[in-house]
This record gives structure tokens, sequence and C-alpha cells, in this order.
């Protein structure tokens, strides 16, 4: 296991960079789609940390705060055939692939009306209708599992691309080495998005890989790569296009790194010791919800009270999920034992 760094270590390695800025090159509805987007999802997870403080929601609990350009802006590059594979912190991802924030929210309280009947809890949203994919606990769990739906689609001759959410820490890992040999020896159709928040689950990426450049890993399997500002929904948006139009045009996979940084620790038991504060207080300069929402606003495209009149919306479908959630049943003790497999 690697050593987590101290936050004297840390300081600076880290330095946010300047925020996104200037013009939105987009029509005024996809832009106040995307900043809704982005708020939606901030607006669940905050609700989340709430219930969880409440003892409402147990377990294992990853939010996304700070990271919710990389789910909007690439979710709406992507088709309603795609497969979509994600992570444990995958709230956002879900919610904007079409998963109904009741069955979000009611999966979370552990409820038989949650998107996996309450069994999987907030690491393990699932749901076929919309193709998504998880929500897998293991750390790079995700890797092979994608790679298999790409070449059953590859096999099948199938037009749907799989895109593979995934952080830097499992880069680490050996399946990925795997994942992305096999998905270029085979010319899958794949994207590879790894949102690189640049601690993992709490060691800095300088303290656990040689080669801190991502897009050099996935090149050496001779991978086609983009670098991205992953706090820039309009870079995220226009590189996830980039790459659908690659893997779509049948050039094999592609790998996109998404440079992100996560505000709250790494789950709710964390202590967040790792990092500097001073470090985290500069990166939330760079949040990708005010900065857009600054740009937009600049541009005559959002006033003040339009921004609160979507966030008042937003906060008003949050608390329609938790009362559907409380009003939500439990599974009976006699159920204990199904869909359980047993050779």
């Amino acid at each position: 296991m690697s050593a987590q760094a101290t936050p004297s270590q840390a300081t600076g390695l880290h330095a946010a960079p300047p925020p996104p800025s200037g013009p939105v090159p987009y029509p005024r509805a996809l832009s106040l789609g995307l900043l809704t987007d982005m708020l939606r999802i901030r607006r669940l997870e905050e609700k989340s940390a709430e219930l969880y403080g409440a003892g409402k929601i147990r377990g294992f609990v990853h939010l996304y705060i700070g990271e919710e350009a990389v789910a909007a802006g690439t979710m709406r590059a992507l088709a309603a055939e795609d497969n979509v594979v994600a992570t444990y912190r995958e709230h956002g991802h879900a919610l904007l692939r079409g998963v109904s924030m009741d069955r979000i929210m009611a999966e979370m309280y552990g409820k038989r009306e949650g998107c996996s009947h309450g069994r999987g809890g907030s690491m393990h949203l699932f749901d076929a209708a919309t193709r998504f994919y998880g929500g897998n606990a293991i750390v790079g769990g995700g890797l092979p599992l994608a790679v298999g739906l790409a070449l059953a689609c590859s096999m099948r001759k199938e037009s749907r691309l799989t895109a593979c959410f995934f952080g830097d820490g499992a880069v680490a890992e050996g399946v990925f080495h795997e994942s992305m040999n096999l998905a270029q020896l085979w010319r899958l159709p794949i994207a590879f998005f790894c949102e690189n928040n640049l601690y993992a689950m709490g060691t800095a990426l300088e303290r656990s890989e040689s080669q801190t450049d991502l897009c050099v890993k996935a090149a050496a399997f001779g991978m086609a790569t983009i670098k991205v500002d992953g706090m820039d929904v309009v870079g995220v948006h226009e590189a996830a296009k980039r790459a659908s139009a690659h893997v779509r045009a049948g050039k094999g996979p592609i790998f996109v790194e998404f440079q992100t940084y996560r505000f709250r620790a790494h789950s709710m038991f964390d202590p967040d010791l790792y990092r500097d504060k001073n470090e985290i207080e500069q990166w939330k300069t760079r949040g990708p919800i005010h900065t857009f929402s600054a740009r937009l606003k600049a541009q005559g495209d959002l006033t003040e009270a339009q921004f609160l009149e979507i966030d008042q919306a937003l906060g008003a479908e949050v608390e329609r999920s938790v009362q559907f959630a409380e009003a939500g049943t439990w599974e009976p003790v006699e159920d204990l034992t199904r869909d359980v497999y047993a050779p």
C-alpha cells in the first residue's frame, strides 16, 4: 500500500491553475442544460451528506462534489443506446444517465423502490433500462466489465459505444493495463474516461505513480489520448464529443484524462488529513458551477434571478426524492436469500 502524503508534503504539488474563463460557445438552451445538470448533481450530493450525518443513509458514501463538470459534459455526448460503466462515486453519472432521483435516493436508503431494490446502496447503483451498468465498489472493477460489453457489441456488430469511468487510483491496478491492452488489440468501441482527481483514495499521484502523465500510460498501448481540464464543462463536453466521434468512426478505443478535483474527502469516513486545506480552498475557486455560471452571466445568457430559480426547482426535486425514499418499503426478512446464487 502506498504511503499517504502529509499536508506539508502535499502543499504546492497540486496548485490550481487559473479558473476556466471566456465565452461559452453554445446555444443558450445547451448552456443552461449543462449548468442545470451540474447543479442537480451538487444538490443531490449535498443532501446525501446531510442524510448520512442524520443516519438515514448508511454504509459507504463517496461524494462527487467538485467533479460535476465531468459527468455533465460527457453524458451529453453519449447516445441512449450506449453503455455506461462507472465507479463507486457514481451518483451523478446515474442521475444524468436517466436514473430517476427518486430511485437513486431510495437505493441509498436501502429501500425496495431503489434502482437496485435496496440491495446495493450508494456504491452499486444499476439500471439496465438506461444501460447504466454500475456502480462498482472495487477500484478498477468496471474496466474489464466495460471491455466485455464493448467486445459483445463488436461481435454483434452493434453501433453503440461503451463509456467507462474510473479514477486515477485505478491506473495503478493491473486490470487497467490488461483492459487497455485488449481494448486496443481488438480495436473495441470503448471510451476510457479517467477522472483524475490527483489523490485516488488518499495518496498524492506523485507518491504512487512514477509516470504522472496518465495519457502517456495509455499511449504506451498505441491508444489515442486526450487530456482536458475536468473543471471546465465546455472543455469536457468538447473532449467527450471528440472521443465519441473517434470510437463511432471505427478507429478503436480512446483514453481521455479529465484533470479534476474533489472538494470533499474520499468518503464520509475519510478524515482528509493528506491534503493541505489551503490547496482545497484554492481549487474551490475553480469550481465548475460558479465559474460556468459566471461566464454565462458575463455574456447575457443568465441572470442571478434565473440561477436562483433553477436552483430552487432542483432543491424541490431533491426534497421530493427524500419523501419518496422515506415512504419506501424495506425488503422482508423472508426474501433474504432471494437472488442469491448457491452452487
